[in-house]
């Protein structure tokens, strides 16, 4: 007669304990925070600053237009007479929106598109600043790459900061930056990654050209 090796059994109270314990040590090992946020801060981030880009290309959009448009007709805006509303004739939608966004002609839309070139050329640089700034690619901030970036914005780095937080204050350099169009903080920023070892890479250069775009 052959012998059954004994079965365990184990009491529900005491499975469940284990079950809680295992929690507890994976919430300890990976704080919520951090649990499928890795790429949270790489991915609002550079969010933030395609949303003011894809802005910034249809005011400058606009104002070129309108410059060529004002260029090629010749044309000055209609005198303004009191009490008398003007409406252009139905000679093209173009002519409409030009003369309305730009009633003094031809100064006021030069003046938009110097503005509107330089605000674009600083959420641009600042978009390449944040493709840098991720040393291999992998849509990822780590520690040291977070840590060099915050640094590179004379933003402070504390390891215990929750994510949200240093989303909070990437967002606010970028736009304190980019109102005052403070190109030469940002050109010191991408100076100091570069002294780091950080390098445009081909796949940056891909995702560039394709926000241009």
């Amino acid at each position: 007669m052959s012998a059954h090796p004994p079965t365990v059994q184990w009491p529900k109270a005491r499975l469940l304990a284990a079950s809680l314990s295992f929690t507890m040590l994976i919430c300890t090992l990976f704080p919520g925070d951090s649990l499928g946020s890795d790429n949270a801060i790489f991915q609002e981030f550079t969010r933030h600053i395609n949303r003011q880009i894809h802005k910034d290309k249809q005011a400058f959009a606009q104002a070129n237009t309108c410059v060529s448009w004002f260029y090629q007709s010749g044309k000055t805006p209609p005198p303004t007479v009191q009490g008398i509303g003007w409406s252009p004739t139905a000679s093209s939608q173009l002519e409409e929106d030009c003369l309305r966004h730009y009633p003094r002609g031809m100064n006021d839309a030069r003046a938009d598109l110097a503005k509107t070139q330089a605000l674009l050329s600083v959420s641009l640089t600042f978009y390449q600043f944040a493709l840098v700034a991720d040393r291999n690619d992998d849509a990822i901030y780590s520690p040291v790459e977070l840590q060099d970036m915050l640094r590179s914005l004379t933003l402070s780095y504390r390891d215990e900061e929750p994510t949200p937080k240093q989303v909070t204050a990437l967002m606010e350099r970028f736009d304190s930056w980019y109102r005052s169009r403070n190109m030469d903080a940002l050109m010191q920023g991408m100076s100091d990654l570069y002294e780091r070892g950080y390098r445009v890479t081909p796949s940056d250069r891909v995702e560039l050209d394709r926000v241009m775009g």
